[in-house]
Formats: structure tokens, sequence, C-alpha cells
């Protein structure tokens, strides 16, 4: 080694002997060393904070960082990335890591478009042990992202940043005055100000898989702003996917954290999903393990990223993903239909129900007759659920609000009507059905009733899909199946 080479070479911890950078982010740059103790290659994270902030913020940011870090360190389960060291001088705090040479999903999605269901779920069971292993350690990730997530060419998972992961470019919002993670991936509570928890990190393990199966981030918008309104108000909507997997994903991007499935949940429902997704091929894409070598595609935007900012749902019962989930077409988890389960009906103008009036867009209405072709419903046969026995009753609605949008002259024009609507209509009634929100002493059927596009489109359209159960024998009952909060 010559002189003028050794006067370069930077020695960290005086061990690792730094090589090149191999990334760079908000929080800092990530360095390819040598373990000249080991004789191994490392990544080696150095931290680094923007000019500017309080002395105190940031002392508090490094103390967590450590503390965490070690923790990290301690974590044994094959998705995650191990921390081996850490290492504070010259006022820099160092994480020295594992060593993993694959793309992220983000390259490979970008690459490749979308993934199948078999795949999602492999990678979710992958994803969703390390968060287990994490959270029971007293660890939340807070930044589960798709460029979190390492996927070699085997289709092995591992989750990088963990305990680690901080944002510094985002408006302050933690106890410490320092935003953890990514806006786009972040839980609803978490851009309410409150501190993260492990339901935060499997709400964003939901946005993750929806990534992978969709081709793009179920909040992506052309702004963090409009990312994080859409975030707060809107629930997204599923093209690709369906049955088990489909319903595991909405459940985890339930905006009460209370409602989402815990780490434990979700493994079981992906083991009903494995069951219930074709063996249609492979599992496990195809690609090139160095993805900085290959040029990434022309951007795509989908029809369902435009769809995702219209159709804005608010699933009115709380806790809606309950033990029993439906998948999203009514079939249960291992692939049976439910033969309670009823398609779509459509109501409005040139609907299968033509007359379907006002006082019934509205849960736990109750109506004299069931469902039917040509049936109408109109104003003055609403009745009292708790008041009147009644042979069908409005369990559940799925507000799609008042989306009208300025136009050039600056009047008002109806968003165009929702492609697959019927479709997210049997999704969103059939889990509703089957959580812990609607408890029947007799056997139900359930459908859903989805507005027409003419309906759609009127100056005063509605906008809303109701969801209507009533005996298999459409005998009269007392009383409502859907359960009081109190209850």
């Amino acid at each position: 080694m010559t002189q003028e080479y050794a006067q370069q070479e930077r020695v960290i911890g005086g061990r690792y002997v730094v090589l090149r950078e191999i990334g760079r982010g908000g929080m800092g740059v990530v360095w390819l060393a040598d373990d000249r103790t080991i004789g191994r290659r490392v990544a080696i994270k150095e931290l680094r904070l923007p000019d500017g902030i309080d002395p105190q913020e940031r002392h508090i940011y490094e103390q967590r960082v450590l503390r965490e870090a070690r923790t990290a360190g301690r974590l044994s389960d094959p998705a995650i990335v191990t921390v081996f060291d850490v290492v504070q001088e010259q006022g820099t705090t160092f994480i020295v890591m594992e060593l993993i040479e694959a793309p992220t999903l983000a390259d490979i999605v970008r690459q490749r478009g979308p993934l199948s269901e078999a795949f999602t779920a492999r990678v979710a069971d992958q994803l969703v042990s390390a968060l287990d292993t994490a959270h029971r350690a007293g660890i939340v990730h807070r930044d589960v992202k798709p460029s979190n997530v390492m996927v070699d060419a085997n289709g092995r998972v591992k989750l990088t940043d963990f305990g680690i992961a901080q944002s510094t470019e985002d408006p302050k919002l933690t106890t410490s005055g320092t935003l953890i993670g990514s806006p786009t991936y972040m839980s609803p509570e978490r851009l309410k100000g409150q501190e993260a928890v492990p339901a935060s990190d499997l709400w964003a393990l939901g946005a993750t898989l929806f990534f992978s199966v969709e081709g793009y981030g179920p909040y992506d918008r052309q702004s963090t702003a409009a990312s994080i309104q859409a975030i707060m108000n809107e629930v997204a909507f599923l093209t690709r996917a369906r049955g088990p997997l489909a319903s595991l994903i909405m459940g985890l991007l339930n905006s009460e954290p209370a409602g989402r499935p815990t780490a434990p949940q979700v493994r079981s429902l992906l083991s009903q999903a494995t069951l219930a997704i074709p063996n249609t091929g492979p599992t496990t894409p195809t690609w090139s393990p160095t993805p900085t070598e290959a040029a990434p595609p022309a951007k795509r935007k989908p029809l369902a990223i435009v769809l995702a900012a219209v159709v804005g749902v608010v699933l009115l019962a709380a806790g809606w993903f309950g033990h029993q989930l439906l998948t999203s077409s009514g079939t249960s988890a291992t692939g049976d239909t439910d033969p309670n389960f009823q398609p779509a009906m459509t109501y409005g103008q040139n609907g299968t129900i033509p007359v379907f009036e006002p006082s019934f867009y509205a849960q736990n209405s109750c109506l004299p007759r069931v469902p039917a072709a040509q049936a109408q419903f109109k104003n003055g046969d609403q009745l009292d659920c708790s008041k009147k026995p009644h042979v069908a009753e409005i369990y559940g609605e799925l507000k799609l609000g008042d989306f009208r949008s300025g136009s050039a002259s600056g009047g008002k024009k109806s968003a165009a009507y929702p492609p697959g609507l019927t479709q997210f209509g049997d999704s969103g009634c059939a889990m509703l059905f089957k959580s812990d929100k609607i408890k029947a002493d007799r056997p139900m059927k359930y459908v859903a009733l989805v507005p027409t596009q003419e309906t759609w489109l009127q100056d005063n359209g509605a906008r809303t899909i109701e969801c209507v159960a009533w005996t298999v024998d459409s005998s009269s009952y007392p009383g409502s199946i859907v359960v009081k909060d109190d209850d």
C-alpha cells in the first residue's frame, strides 16, 4: 500500500475500512466497508442531521437511534437485516449492518410492473415475521416501505433500517420534533402526531403489499401534501387482488389502529390466502441482482391512481376487520363461495332496483321487503329498525362522497363513474358483514346496492353503496343486527 493511499484511507471504529459510497438519503450516507477484524464486507450507515436542528432535539434523536439500533442488533429473524455494531466517533454515529446485495421491492416493481398475488403473499409472510419479531422485542420500525424491502432472486426478503429508520426532511410530528418515516407510507394516527405503535407498522405493511400487487402506492399523489390528505380522507381501491389477500390488505389499511389485524392474525390470514390463490405459475419473478444497471421503464400512470383519488370510501362501522373476515368477493377463506353472499345489485335509473330514494342512504335504516329486481323503495317505506319488525336492514354504508371537480368555465361537473364499482361494493359489504360489528341470531343473506352510472352522473347523484341483509327465508325480524358501540 502506497503512502498516498494510506493517507486517503478512512477507517471507522478502528476496524471498518470504507471502500465506497453505495447509497444516500435524507438521513445520511451508506458506505461499503471491509471489516478488518472479521474479514467480511459490511454496510455502514453514517447518520447525518441537517444543519439548524436544535441541539437538545439532536441529542434526543441520537440517543433514540443508539438505543433502538442496539436493540435491533439482538433481533434474530431471517427477514431482518442484522445490525452488527454501533460506533460513535468525532460527533458522528455509524450503524454497521449486514451487507445485502439485492434489489428493493421498489426497484423490482419499477422494472417488472405489478407482481403476482402469490409472490406478494410470499413477501408478506416474511415481512410480517420480521415485524412480529421486532414488536415482541419492543421495536417499532417506523419506516416500512417498498424501498426498505430487499428481495433476492430466490424471493428471500430482508427488511432494512430496523429500528433506525428516520427522516429529517419533513414537518415535526414526533415527541422529539422529528418526523420518523416516509409520509406516503405513514399511518393516519402518526400523521395526527401520535407516536408509532406496532399497528402503525402494520398499516405501512398493507400499503407496501398494495404497491407490490398494484404497481403503485395506495396514496401516491403529485405532492406530499396531497398524499397526506389522501391518507387522512380516502381509502385505496384494489384492482388486481381478490380474495383473502385483498381482504388482508384492506384490513391493514384500516384508518383505526384497533381495527387492524395483529401480526399473528396477519400470518393466519396469509396461510388462508396461500390456499386460495391459484397456482398459475412460478411465484418468484426473475430479475437482475443489480437493478442499478438496468434502465427503469417509462413511468406509468395507472387508471386506478386517478380512481383512488376519486373514490374516497368511509367505512362507518369501526372494527370492520373481524376475525371471521370474508374475502373480497364473498368467498370463504378456503375458496368456497358463501351461499348467502349475493352479487351486487344496482339502484337508480336503469338499475336492478329502479327506485331507491334518499331516505335510505343511511346505515341502520330498515326495509319492508327484500331487494329484488324492479323493487321500489320510496322515502315513506323506511322503517325504524328498533321499533318495527322488518324484512331487511341496511347494516352498513360505503360513502363515496360528492366528487365534483371544477370545470374550465368555473362551474361544476360530476366525476366519471368509477370502473369496478360493483366489485368494490361486493368486497366492502362482504367484509363488513363478516366483521365483529354484525351479529345475527339467524342465517342471513347480504348484498351490496351500487348506484348506476346514470344515477352517479346526475347533478345530485348518489355517492353511496348500501349494504343490505335479510333472513334466508325472507321472514320479518325485530331489532338490528349491528352491534352498538357500547355493547
